[in-house]
Formats: C-alpha cells, structure tokens, sequence
C-alpha cells in the first residue's frame, strides 16, 4: 500500500504507506512509477520499480510467495463462518 505523488513538472513517484510524511513531502523514498496505458480497451497500468532489499523485506513479512501458475491451478479454499 502507498500513494502514488509528484510536483508540478516532476516525474510521480510511489511512496510506500511505512514512509513518514516528512519524508513524502520532501520527496525522500520514492519509488520510480512507470504507466502503460491502451487506447482500444482503455486500460491503464501502473508499475513501480522496487529494489531487491524491498522484495527481501516484503519476503520476510509475507513469507515465499507461490509462482503465478501455482496460485492460478490452486483451487479456491472455502470460507468457514
């Protein structure tokens, strides 16, 4: 989670919700964004260009991840409630 910020002639960049508001508002840890956009569908894609230290961290907090395939051939696990 984060927010997507720029200034006025300036590339936007990604800022990660755990960045203090000082430092957005400074513009210290931004993420490089990236948009992909498609005329016929209308659609619009944003990426953000993490660090591999990121994806350490996000490892560490969420544990491994599944490959997409993984998660795509896995069937749905029930709610209970």
């Amino acid at each position: 989670m984060g927010t997507i910020m720029g200034a006025d002639g300036a590339s936007p960049g990604f800022y990660p919700s755990d960045i203090p508001a000082l430092k957005r508002i400074v513009g210290i840890g931004s993420k490089a964004v990236q948009a992909y956009a498609c005329v016929h569908c209308r659609n619009l894609q944003f990426t953000v260009e993490f660090s591999e230290r990121d994806l350490e961290r996000y490892q560490e907090f969420e544990g491994e991840q599944p490959d997409v395939l993984e998660r795509i051939n896995s069937t749905p696990k029930k709610l209970e409630g």
